[in-house]
């Protein structure tokens, strides 16, 4: 796929925004489920565009208790409202602008931590919920929309997709760290406590019914509905930071969360390569896809589940934000190439890794089918599908709403400052990950636990231990 760089972009600019959501283009954006009868049917073009816009106002850091500037709270609730989102005629405005719509909350109240929460130390120690270097919660913001009125924002982009390094820095884009899935776990016992098991059991297997998929015979995201709750809440403690169960995923196979730094020179969407990505447009759909309009789509004869009017994001804020992400580049790398790093890219040629992820990008942007899926013959050709198979857990891709059948083959670039590791993020370092102990039946894993024999990617494992660390020290400079 042509790569975009920001000095083309006003060539885009001088043309008209694109219109997001066409009924041509979105009929053609998914690949189909494994099973093609229940593929989603979205909400049409004309009933898009009824939805409501957006607004979008200046919004505050929310800092840890310790670091928090005197005076601050009182400061917020002297500020006037105001609406921020206005881009300018140049690449560095529009970059500037979808920055705004990329840490722009969508939710005003507590959904993996409250205000109270941000603003408690005992917090920050039960969750481990990283704090950046200037003494900041880059996941959510403060966001004054009525004068006296200050809100906790949160699930914007930044809330899944920023990451702290061990050194404080903030990484947009990157594979996130905020352990959204276990605050929502503690969340739930804390409201167990206050509001009763009951309600709060009732709250917890509504929000799994939107993992169920009813055409399938034995669905074991059902499975939910029986489950007490300190299993359902224990099954939210097991998911690891830089893993959630989002939207259409599961909770007992929910995915890694992906570095969009790159994402220009992926063709693929979703660890199942469900959104094919042909250009600035189709990451539009994406995320409004994400954020905004997937609760409308209509699985065979299961109705949408949403019921609302509901909100999106207006074309421009769209275009915004994929032009910011696209100029997302990458933290400097520590690692330097040496002697020990060309022995490691040897021993990646050797072993014919290139043939899956091939340099540059250090992917061939196609698809893998997982075990237990046949491909239809026309998919071949049509999503570039390979021959070969990685036997890796199939329940991703086969026990969801997310479920292709199929794998995206993953780029390496930036494994360094990334993990945890897999499409479900089952091993936090890359030395787990070729460490053939994985699978054995009975492993636990350090990512997210799954109680058992990490499968897939078999590649290097058998590699003599010189050999295996040069392969990981050469990996660490990509």
């Amino acid at each position: 796929m042509r790569r975009v760089v920001l000095g083309l972009i006003p060539i885009l600019m001088a043309a008209q925004v694109p219109r997001t959501w066409t009924d041509a283009a979105v009929a053609e954006l998914e690949v189909p489920l494994a099973n093609p009868a229940s593929s989603p049917v979205h909400i049409s073009e004309e009933a898009y565009y009824k939805i409501p816009e957006r607004t979008l106002h200046k919004t505050y850091p929310v800092y840890h208790p310790d670091r928090e500037p005197a005076g601050y709270q009182q400061w917020l609730k002297e500020q006037e409202p105001q609406v921020v989102f206005a881009p300018g005629e140049t690449p560095s405005d529009w970059v500037r602008a979808g920055e705004i719509v990329f840490n722009a909350p969508t939710s005003f109240g507590p959904v993996f931590f409250s205000a109270e929460d941000v603003r408690d130390r005992k917090f920050y120690e039960e969750t481990g919920m990283p704090v950046a270097a200037d003494g900041t919660i880059p996941f959510a913001n403060w966001v004054v929309r009525k004068k006296g009125q200050v809100e906790l924002g949160s699930m914007g982009c930044n809330t899944c997709h920023t990451r702290v390094l061990s050194d404080g820095t903030t990484v947009p884009g990157a594979q996130g760290n905020n352990p959204g899935d276990r605050q929502g776990a503690r969340m739930l016992r804390l409201g167990a406590r206050f509001a009763g098991e009951d309600k709060i059991l009732e709250r917890i297997r509504g929000f799994a019914a939107q993992f169920e998929m009813p055409w399938l015979a034995s669905d074991p995201n059902r499975r939910a509905r029986s489950m007490p709750l300190d299993a359902l809440i224990a099954a939210g403690e097991a998911i690891p930071p830089g893993v959630t169960a989002r939207s259409n995923t599961s909770m007992f196979v929910p995915p890694q969360v992906p570095d969009l730094i790159g994402v220009q020179d992926r063709r693929f969407l979703d660890h199942t390569g469900l959104v094919r990505h042909r250009g600035i447009a189709d990451l539009m759909r994406y995320s409004t896809l994400v954020q905004d309009v997937m609760g409308f789509a209509r699985y065979g004869d299961l109705p949408p589940r949403a019921t609302g009017p509901g909100i999106r994001y207006s074309d421009a804020q769209l275009y915004a934000l994929a032009i910011y992400v696209y100029s997302l580049r990458p933290p400097p790398n520590p690692h330097r190439e040496t002697e020990q790093t060309a022995r490691g890219r040897e021993v990646f040629e050797r072993e014919k890794c290139h043939v899956c992820h091939a340099p540059p990008f250090y992917t061939n942007n196609r698809l893998i089918p997982a075990p237990g899926f046949r491909p239809p013959a026309k998919h071949k050709s049509l999503y570039g599908v390979m021959d070969r198979r990685v036997d890796t857990d199939p329940r991703y891709t086969l026990e969801t709403r997310k479920g292709t059948g199929y794998y995206k083959v993953p780029s390496l670039k930036g494994v360094w400052y990334r993990g945890p590791f897999g499409h479900n993020g089952w091993v936090m370092t890359l030395e787990e990950w070729f460490d053939p102990a994985r699978l054995r039946d009975g492993y636990v894993a350090s990512g997210f636990r799954t109680g058992g024999r990490v499968p897939g990617h078999e590649y290097g494992l058998k590699l003599p231990p010189g050999d295996k660390s040069a392969l990981l020290a050469f990996l660490r400079t990509l």
